[in-house]
This record gives C-alpha cells, structure tokens and sequence, in this order.
C-alpha cells in the first residue's frame, strides 16, 4: 500500500506543505476495522497505527498538505479560510475507487487564521458516531477510520483532552474551493478543479460537448439526493456553509450537526444558527443556494458568452425546488410503503403539519406505522394522532401488497437514530468517566439500524422534554 496525492500535484495553488504537529503520547482509541479492509490497510501494524494516525509517522507515499478553500458562512463569504486544523495525507486507490485520507485536529496550518490547530476528544468521538451511523443509514457520507488521543489538553473553554481523527472521503473539494480561485480571478486553476471532479466523481461526462454545464447538473442531482436523505432520517447539517458542500456529494462536517426528534420544520439546535438559515426544513433552498454559488464559479467554463452561460446556469438553478421536491415526494412515499407515488405533494404536506401540530417523534412514529401495516384493525394511538389521514394511509395499503409495504418501509424507516441526548451520555461517559464501552456499545446499534439487536431498544427511546433547550457547538 502506497500513498498518492494526484489533487495536490495538479496545481500548486490548491494547497500547501503542511507538517502535522507532534503529540506527547497517541493511543489508539478506536479503530474502523471494516472500513481500513475497504482501503487495504488492515495490515498495518496494530502498535504502530496511533503513530500514523497521529501525524507521528507518515504512510508511505505520504506528503502531508493543507488545502486552501474560501466559503459563505451563514450567506457571508469569506475569501481566506482553508484546512486551519487539517493534514491530507493523500490517496488511497481500491478496487471500489479512490478514497482520501484527511487528519483532522493534527495542529496549525497556513490556514489556521490564529487559531490552535487541535481538536478536543468529545468532537472527534462525535464525528466518528454520527459518520459511521450516517454510512449504516444509508446517506452518502464522509466517513472515519481511527480516533487517536494525543496525551495533550486543548484549552477551549476549560482544559480539554485532545484527539485527532482520520476522515475518509471521495474528495474533500468543495464548492468554497472554487470560490477560492473564482474570487481571484485563478480560472485556470478552477478548470483545473472541475476537469479534476470530473475525472475523479463524473467520468461519465467525459465526452459531454456541454461538459462543465453537465458537471453543474451532475452535482446538483447528487446535492438533491443527499438532501432528501437527510430528511428522510430527520437529520439536520447545521453549518451548510459553501466551505462544507462537496462536489461528490458526500455529507461532511459533524460538528453542530443534530437528529430530528418531534417533527417541526423550524427545528435548530446549532448554537451559531441564530436565525434558522440552517433549520431542518430548510436545507432544501439552502442547497440551491449553495449550487448557485458554484454556478458562479463555473460561468465562464460554461460558455464564453457571458449572458448565454448566465442563462444555461440559471435553468439549472430554477429547477432545483420542483426536482427535489418531486424526489421528495418519491422518498416519503417509500417510507409510507409505496415505491409509486401513491400520496402527493399536498397530501404529504398535510401529513407532516399534522406531525408539527400533535408534536409527534419523526423516527417513532414511521416506526409505529411499519409495526401497523400487518395488524388487522385500526390502532387506536395512530388514529388519534394523525386522524383521517392514518385511515387514507391504511386504505391505500390495504389495496397494496402487504409484504411488499412492510419491507419497503422497513428499509427506509430506521429503527434506531443516533437521538441527541444519547449521543451527548455516550460522549460525556468517554470524556468525563474515560470509559468508551458505553460508546462501543451505542455504535454497534447504529451499525443495524434497520434491525433491531441487543441494546437496540436501550436507544429508541425520545429524549426527555423533547430535546428542549438542546444545543450542539461548532467543535473548534
């Protein structure tokens, strides 16, 4: 196994040599087994993991660099921001494509803008969660391979332990990065960056005659898909800033990231999101905001005519809500049980207000739906809380196969979630009473989602007060 970085060797704009720093004592907390097979590394040498993951010893092949990227942060942009706390160490090649391999709180960069360079313990256990239940859910994600203590404290607040995690991605491009080169006028260095996504996550557009039009669309539909994955599991982003959307389409950045418990469009639990861009409900426009930020970037690839390009780009943006609305509607009738579309937009729409207005559990309430369809009377509970529409929904499935409605919602419904309060008991456990079993033990559920196995049912339970007064933070 030997490490390439094809990304940095295509232009010495993108990135700089960056050395991760050296910690006093890496221990390797945990450990992706199933994860390391996929990218050929499990022959690495147990005592010697901490070392590599850790930005003590470098893989071979490696170089380490940080990579410059700009980004809207809350609709604000921001020229200068960059891997201030984060080394990729390159590439690895598999027979299931090219993955690479980022460190994550390895110490200050070129772009650390004053800040420490360093991440705490809990937000390196959280990402390594939340990743690996998102990978088990089915939505298309970053993942990680290894959380490593450093032996050393990170002053936030109050002294803290310190981490480092090693992040797994198809790419780690995003729509800041060329908003980085795009806002220097660099368009040599952003054709650059799209012939390389291309090549890298859409080789199928090679041989396009509107090929960087194409790209714009190609992202979209993957930025569309992951969307309404989100909102089929009830999870909310919480920072999706340009700086954290990737060009593969991949969710990224676990930091005030939170799961839906009551249904309600407006839900926020980030500390930063003071106004709500980021809620629940609406991650769908904020995508289309994001997409038309890198529209922007791609207009004079897209045509020379500047009007021409401003016009092609524009119909693929105008499009946006009507596709994911459509793929929308498409996903909450599966997790009905229906792979056509039995119910529409505005029946759906109905469904969800009477979510809002009975405050019902999201996740709870398509479990009891599933656990219906095979009963031969109406439940009594579900015809209270969602009225006429409980028996609409059964009347549409008693029509149906009813083998073929309960595998189909048992497959889009998920058992269990990665609820906000059990995540933070499991965190507080590792950090406060250094004990990970607790945690080992809620990553095993979320590994079966769609099934339920020992302990399961431990973690299915809806937070008291419903997550109120709840609060997820940004982790730097």
């Amino acid at each position: 196994m030997k490490l390439t970085n094809h990304y940095a060797k295509l232009d010495p704009h993108l990135c700089q040599s960056a050395d991760p720093f050296m910690v006093s004592d890496p221990k390797l907390l945990l450990w992706n087994d199933a994860l390391a097979k996929q990218l050929n590394l499990q022959s690495l040498e147990p005592d010697q993991r901490a070392d590599y993951f850790s930005g003590q010893l470098n893989l071979p092949g490696s170089k380490p660099v940080a990579c410059a990227y700009a980004g809207h942060q809350f609709g604000h942009f921001n020229p200068q921001l960059g891997d201030g706390r984060a080394h990729l160490l390159g590439e690895v090649h598999t027979d299931s494509g090219t993955f690479e391999l980022q460190l994550k709180g390895s110490g200050q960069t070129p772009y650390s803008r004053n800040g420490d360079g360093l991440c705490a313990l809990a937000p390196a256990l959280r990402e390594y969660l939340m990743s690996e239940a998102m990978y088990h859910l089915g939505v298309p994600t970053s993942r990680c391979l290894a959380v490593v203590s450093t032996g050393d404290e990170v002053m936030r607040e109050k002294p803290l332990p310190g981490a480092i995690v090693t992040r797994v991605a198809a790419s780690h491009i995003r729509v800041g990065t060329f908003e980085y080169f795009a806002a220097r006028g660099q368009m040599d260095v952003v054709k650059n960056l799209a012939d390389f996504v291309i090549e890298r996550h859409y080789p199928e557009l090679r041989k396009s005659e509107d090929i960087y039009l194409d790209l714009l669309q190609a992202v979209i539909q993957k930025q569309i898909n992951l969307i309404n994955h989100w909102l089929r599991v009830g999870f909310i982003h919480g920072v999706m800033n340009t700086d954290n959307t990737l060009l593969s389409g991949e969710t990224i950045d676990f930091g005030p990231c939170a799961m839906l418990g009551v249904y309600h469009p407006a839900t926020v639990y980030s500390s930063i999101d003071r106004r709500g861009r980021y809620a629940f409900g609406q991650q769908a426009q904020i995508m289309q905001w994001n997409m038309a930020r890198l529209a922007e970037c791609l207009l004079p690839l897209i045509n020379s005519d500047e009007k021409k390009a401003l016009q092609q780009a524009e119909s693929l943006i105008k499009a946006i809500p009507e596709q994911q609305s459509k793929e929308f509607v498409a996903m909450m009738n599966r997790k009905l049980g229906f792979d056509s579309a039995v119910f529409n937009q505005s029946w759906i729409n109905d469904f969800l207000k009477r979510l809002q207005t009975k405050q019902l559990d999201y996740t709870a309430l398509f479990i009891a739906l599933t656990e219906d369809v095979t009963k031969p009377t109406e439940d009594d509970e579900l015809k209270n809380q969602l009225g006429d529409l409980y028996r609409q929904w059964r009347q549409q499935v008693g029509k149906a196969d009813l083998p073929s409605v309960e595998k189909t919602m048992r497959q889009h419904n998920p058992l269990v979630i990665p609820r906000n309060h059990a995540v933070e008991k499991v965190l507080s456990a590792a950090v406060e009473d250094n004990d990970l079993n607790p945690f080992k033990t809620f990553l095993q559920v979320l590994q079966s989602p769609y099934q339920a196995i020992e302990h399961t049912e431990r973690f299915q339970q809806p937070a008291p007060e419903y997550d109120a007064g709840y609060q997820t933070f940004c982790g730097t």
